[in-house]
Parts: structure tokens; C-alpha cells; sequence
């Protein structure tokens, strides 16, 4: 997925830069407090479960709250089978670990008009008062949705089905295009 339109590229202006970040591993984690998640979750990664609308990140680990019972883990690929298997170790009860690797990619928006780009694009009041640094929440976006998470003041996270994953590119290019956005 990468349409690359050279004349964006040439624009001088880098006040909105767009790039997907591939190649993740994606677990959606589901179960409660008593299937010992939180805790198998620390032992195996060393990340503890996010509080509602919140994120957590250790290197290159990411944990974002989805819902009440629904965690979205984000880490290197080539950990996603290994760390699956740690985790299904650790738990009891009930509790459901997906791979949906192969399903979803994020794109990353960032810049100084990076805000502006999802102000266009999502009814979510995305203001910094209201969407503080490692928030996350999922929304419409665009013609789909998204599961929005904000990585630091200028940067955004936005975890997307891999089928809308185009549709998404090109319409943050579109978006971005009066800010000069860069694409890589």
C-alpha cells in the first residue's frame, strides 16, 4: 500500500508528513481481571494494562485500551508468534488472544498541521485539551473508522483495516495537501 504522488513529494513544505509504519504484529487481547491478562501481560512484556482511553508503551511494545474488556498489542513482527505463545501461558480463565497482523497497518500522521489533517477528517474533538499525549479512541474517520492514538504533540497513530488502508492514504493525502504533506 503506498501511492506516492511526486508532485506532493516536491512540495518545499514539511508541515505534515505521512508514513505507514508495516510490519507490526497486532494481538487484540480479550478477557478481565480475572483471567490474569494484567498480569500476564507484565510478566511477558513488562507493559501493564492501560486504564480506559489510555495507551502504554516500552520500546517498541505498544498497549492500547480498545474497550472494557479489549486490548490492542502492537509489537516487532518477528515477536508476535513467540510473545502469543507466552502470553497464552500465563493466563487462566477466560480470555481470547487474536493475531490480526495481517488485517491491520498504521499510519502515522505528524507535523505541525497534523491536527489540522484530523480536524478534516474525524467528528472527534481532537483538540489537546480534550486528546491528551497516549489517548486512544476509536472513531469514524473519513468514510471508515479508526483507532486513533496520540503518540506526542505532533505526532498521531492511526490503526486502520488493512482493506481501507488505501482509502486512508489517499485521503491524508488529499487532506494534506494545502500543508505541503509529505509522504514516505
Amino acid at each position: 500500500m503506498h501511492h506516492v504522488d511526486k508532485t506532493l513529494q516536491n512540495l518545499s513544505s514539511t508541515a505534515v508528513q505521512l508514513r505507514e509504519n508495516a510490519l507490526l504484529g497486532h494481538l487484540v487481547l480479550r478477557g478481565d481481571k480475572s483471567s490474569g491478562l494484567g498480569v500476564a501481560l507484565e510478566r511477558v512484556t513488562g507493559l501493564s494494562l492501560p486504564d480506559v482511553l489510555l495507551s502504554t508503551v516500552k520500546g517498541e511494545f505498544v498497549i492500547r485500551w480498545v474497550s472494557p474488556d479489549e486490548w490492542l498489542l502492537t509489537l516487532p513482527i518477528e515477536q508476535a508468534f513467540t510473545i502469543e505463545c507466552a502470553l497464552r501461558a500465563e493466563m487462566t480463565g477466560h480470555f481470547a488472544i487474536v493475531n490480526v497482523s495481517g488485517g491491520q497497518t498504521i499510519l502515522l500522521l505528524s507535523g505541525s498541521q497534523a491536527l489540522n489533517v484530523l480536524k478534516k477528517s474525524t467528528p472527534y474533538d481532537v483538540h489537546e485539551c480534550n486528546f491528551p499525549i497516549g489517548k486512544v479512541v476509536t472513531s469514524v474517520f473519513a468514510k471508515t473508522q479508526a483507532l486513533l492514538r496520540r503518540c506526542d504533540e505532533r505526532q498521531w497513530e492511526l490503526v486502520v483495516r488493512r482493506s481501507f488502508a488505501d482509502y486512508l492514504w489517499l485521503w491524508l493525502s488529499e487532506a494534506g495537501r494545502e500543508y505541503g504533506v509529505t509522504l514516505s
